[in-house]
């Protein structure tokens, strides 16, 4: 497959169970080229928008990073997990039938603006060159340092308990999952990322993505054409 000289920018729906690392490293090989690179990890459990450059698109890929981002998914409450997502078996849990509407509109609230977020220990922020969530296996005792971010927007979707749909749009450098874990936090019963879809990210929309599938397929043809 021929790629402009000026590089390509595409857009790949990240499929679950796969780290935005398997893409890239899944497409520089059927491109066979070495410039190739992504813009915003996804988690492994998340699907979504992923934002790849290939060839001299790749130094245009930091500008990419600072977009506002767009996610959809399902917090559970009532439990709550180490890595704040399916990563990690349960570790607690707790009733939660008596959640009002009220407290989950103020739990909403509170979690909307300018806050100061935690990262998950299970992440791949460094911490004395290694990353976080290699050392949160080994149960290390980490300390992470909280981070500025801006949550613009938080809406709830539905409601079917425990379960809770909402969609954010948020500045980058925003763990879903810890919004999760903060959200049961503030309901008194614990919470966790139960599914996450990345749907935009700044004008770049998931309806306009290849899924992965589509796209290794059309490379394998054009390949083989050649």
């Amino acid at each position: 497959m021929n790629i402009p000289e000026e590089g390509s920018l595409l857009l790949v729906n990240k499929p679950k169970s796969w780290t935005s690392f398997d893409v890239v490293n899944k497409l520089r090989y059927l491109l066979k080229i070495k410039k190739i690179g992504h813009a915003g990890t996804l988690d492994p459990l998340a699907t979504g928008l992923l934002l790849i450059g290939v060839g001299k698109y790749t130094k245009k890929l930091e500008s990419l990073h600072g977009l506002d981002k767009t996610y959809e998914g399902i917090i559970e409450i009532g439990k709550t997990t180490p890595s704040f997502d399916l990563e990690t078996p349960f570790d607690s849990s707790s009733d939660y039938m008596h959640v009002t509407p009220q407290e989950i509109a103020s739990a909403r609230e509170a979690l909307t603006g300018e806050l100061d977020q935690m990262p998950p220990i299970y992440s791949a922020i460094k911490v004395n060159g290694q990353r976080a969530y290699k050392s949160a296996r080994k149960n290390e005792i980490i300390e992470l340092k909280s981070r500025k971010i801006k949550v613009y927007k938080f809406e709830i979707i539905q409601v079917i308990l425990p379960e809770i749909y909402f969609r954010v749009v948020c500045s980058k450098g925003t763990y879903i999952r810890s919004l999760a874990n903060e959200f049961g936090e503030k309901l008194g019963v614990g919470g966790y990322l139960k599914e996450l879809v990345r749907t935009q990210v700044g004008d770049y929309k998931l309806e306009n993505a290849f899924k992965l599938k589509q796209l290794v397929d059309q490379i394998n043809l054009i390949n083989e054409s050649n």
